[in-house]
């Protein structure tokens, strides 16, 4: 009796602890289950979810072409235009400013040699290349180019009587780099230069401000023009913070602006 009771207890000993063991490593499995779908499902969503970029693309790669040579040219510039307009009126004895314009901010720029203003004298004649000095020693006048010696001012100024100076200045020190008349004109280009003066009553600083007023920006050129026998208007260049040109055409003579136009490019 003794000895049956005895293995009674023991079965129930051996069979309780064989059903502990078989709990732990249920819930062990379960645990290791419930951990490794976890795993799964992450590894999972990073095949899915694209990593974060740490990097934002260059705010340059985004600008055109012309854009991104008017930031370069205008970064370099130092001398405003209002500045440049003064030393170069201040090269003539009562000169007056007709056109200034800064070089390699226009898109013609690029593709010409060096000349005054890019675009001609508003007297219609050719403008002079640079080519050779006005003694014709055949000594070679500054480069035009920026690249070459840094963003450079060039200003028509006018005498009395229509007879046009080409001055330009570096436009990082503000330094006359050339002084001279130019030679490629005749006496019917200077009554039309001496005409169109005399019509503006209005100062380029003026227009200049008239423009900048309609559009915040840097002045890059102002040059006086016929308006297709309409009068005569001021055409101001003016370079926004997007890099942008803007032209606006001045009345020379009431300083409202009569036409806007943006290159986008």
């Amino acid at each position: 009796m003794n000895s049956s009771s005895s293995r009674s207890r023991t079965l129930k000993t051996v069979g309780a602890l064989g059903m502990a063991a078989a709990t732990a490593v249920l819930m062990t499995g379960c645990g290791q289950s419930s951990d490794s779908a976890t795993s799964a499902a992450t590894s999972e969503a990073a095949k899915v979810v694209p990593q974060k970029q740490t990097t934002s693309p260059s705010a340059s790669a985004q600008l055109t072409e012309d854009q991104q040579e008017r930031k370069k040219v205008l970064d370099a510039t130092k001398v405003t235009f209002d500045d440049a307009a003064t030393t170069a009126t201040g090269e003539v004895a009562g000169g007056k400013l007709v056109d200034l314009d800064l070089e390699g901010v226009d898109d013609d720029d690029k593709d010409q040699s060096p000349s005054p203003t890019g675009s001609g004298s508003p007297t219609g004649s050719a403008s002079p290349t640079g080519s050779a000095s006005p003694t014709g020693t055949g000594t070679s006048s500054p480069s035009a180019s920026p690249g070459a010696d840094g963003p450079v001012w060039a200003a028509e100024v006018a005498e009395k009587d229509g007879t046009i100076h080409t001055v330009r200045i570096n436009a990082v020190d503000g330094k006359v780099i050339e002084a001279r008349v130019d030679a490629d004109q005749d006496a019917d280009d200077k009554k039309q230069t001496a005409d169109l003066l005399a019509q503006a009553t209005q100062t380029p600083q003026q227009a200049a401000k008239v423009a900048t007023e309609k559009k915040k920006g840097t002045v890059t050129s102002v040059g006086l023009d016929d308006n297709e026998g309409d009068g005569v208007i001021w055409q101001v260049d003016v370079v926004g913070s997007d890099w942008k040109k803007t032209t606006f055409d001045v009345d020379a003579k009431n300083d409202t602006i009569v036409r806007e136009e943006t290159d986008n490019d």
